[in-house]
């Protein structure tokens, strides 16, 4: 029974240390930089930046994606975010050709950044959980790389 219980704690304890490698920013850091607010994200060990933030006030994961066009979320999460599709349309992803729906993103937070009514796309191929954080919110931002971490703030035109 003890070696059970032991097996059982390495197990989590790993699950926890694994899930900490994908996405080192449970929390992201946020700062005053000025006027502006800045949240600060560290590299994970493949070299991505993946951050939880929040979607419709709903708790999310998303992986930062400059080649990402819109927003895209995995439809499965659609009716959890209170995120409606609209028109259909043809888009190209790094995984070929897919239909996705329109949708719009009333709020999403990174940290203590903001941001509003954005442009989605709801994708029914992508099986994980994780949301590309794509230029059509990016745009919003101003990024800076230094070592393993990244810097966002508010775009001055936005």
């Amino acid at each position: 029974m003890a070696w059970l219980c032991g097996l059982g704690l390495l197990t989590l304890l790993f699950d926890k240390q694994l899930a900490r490698q994908f996405n080192p920013n449970p929390e992201p850091v946020s700062y005053q930089q000025g006027q502006a607010t800045e949240v600060k994200l560290k590299r994970n060990r493949q070299g991505h930046y993946v951050a939880s933030g929040l979607i419709n006030q709903q708790p999310v994961v998303f992986l930062l994606d400059t080649g990402a066009t819109q927003v895209s979320v995995p439809m499965h999460l659609a009716q959890r975010l209170n995120l409606q599709p609209g028109a259909v349309q043809r888009v190209m992803t790094a995984n070929g050709s897919v239909n996705v729906a329109k949708t719009r993103i009333d709020t999403l937070q990174l940290g203590d950044l903001t941001l509003t009514d954005l442009d989605a796309n709801l994708n029914p191929g992508m099986q994980s959980d994780a949301i590309l954080l794509g230029m059509s919110a990016l745009k919003q931002l101003d990024f800076r790389q230094s070592g393993e971490w990244l810097y966002l703030t508010p775009a001055n035109n936005y």
